[in-house]
């Protein structure tokens, strides 16, 4: 999250940070199997090659992709070494392995409904969400982003676009092996996939950053130490028509926090100026580190 937290033991933050992966890979997993697998959308790194080699070859979805992460871990730890952050690590495992078990205790020989493109919705925004989670506390579910990081560390390739490149490769696959509907249905899905990861981030990260206008600031900046738990920067500014004196507050809060504040300025300072805006990437004290 963009606001950081505070630890009394470091324990307590890697069982959060640990508690959030599994989550996000429960959510993530529910996507791919009842929604990806089923109507053989072949978008999205291991698990879309997965959906086409398992039509390929004597192998299921789950079972590949569990074959497949695991290389690449080891790949991984050959080429990156420490770097190799222990939580995509247990994200990706985690991720092989509860698909492989979904596979056996609840196996699917058709899709959940008639319905492709409301599946469709459901294999696209269910893995973003999850994914989105994962990147925004510095993991990943493994996959061909382990292939982006060594090409990041090794090369000077652009790793979006290998890894875009990557992604149409397996829904080019899908138009030869399942047929044209599902390869412009994969196809679609590639093409939302980041947009909704994207949107997702910075929703989740998203603050509202304040500048108030004031002729009294004791208050306000009482009210933002005391009752929200931040701190704010105030500095003397001078109005351009009137040439009045004032008190510039600025500060940056969570969006419920945000509201509260807004509603105190109304009542303490009717006529204090606020300029309120989105910001999705804030980096300090309090607040993301790196």
């Amino acid at each position: 999250m963009m606001f950081t937290k505070a630890w009394k033991h470091p324990w307590q933050r890697t069982l959060w940070e640990y508690g959030t992966i599994t989550v996000s890979i429960l959510i993530l997993v529910i996507g791919i199997y009842f929604f990806k697998f089923p109507n053989n959308f072949a978008f999205g790194g291991v698990t879309g090659f997965s959906t086409i080699f398992s039509r390929l070859a004597p192998i299921s979805a789950g079972d590949f992709t569990f074959l497949v992460n695991g290389i690449l871990l080891v790949i991984g730890f050959f080429f990156l070494g420490r770097a190799f952050g222990l939580k995509t690590v247990y994200a990706s495992m985690l991720m092989s392995f509860l698909l492989s078990v979904m596979e056996r205790i609840y196996p699917l020989s058709r899709p959940l409904t008639d319905e492709p493109l409301l599946e469709l919705v459901f294999a696209v925004f269910l893995p973003a969400v999850g994914s989105a989670v994962l990147f925004n506390i510095g993991a990943s579910s493994g996959g061909t982003d382990i292939v982006a990081m060594i090409l990041k560390k090794h090369t000077s390739f652009n790793i979006g676009t290998m890894l875009f490149l990557v992604d149409a490769a397996s829904v080019i696959m899908s138009f030869f092996v399942f047929g044209a509907a599902t390869g412009l249905y994969s196809t679609l899905g590639l093409m939302a996939k980041s947009l909704v990861i994207d949107g997702v981030v910075e929703n989740i990260n998203q603050c509202k950053c304040f500048n108030i206008v004031c002729d009294d600031p004791d208050p306000i900046c009482n009210f933002i130490i005391n009752k929200l738990g931040r701190s704010a920067t105030v500095y003397e500014a001078k109005g351009a028509f009137t040439h009045h004196k004032k008190t510039v507050v600025m500060t940056t809060l969570s969006r419920g926090q945000a509201v509260r504040l807004r509603n105190y300025v109304r009542t303490v300072e009717p006529d204090a100026f606020m300029m309120i805006t989105n910001s999705s990437e804030i980096i300090g004290k309090g607040f993301l580190t790196n």
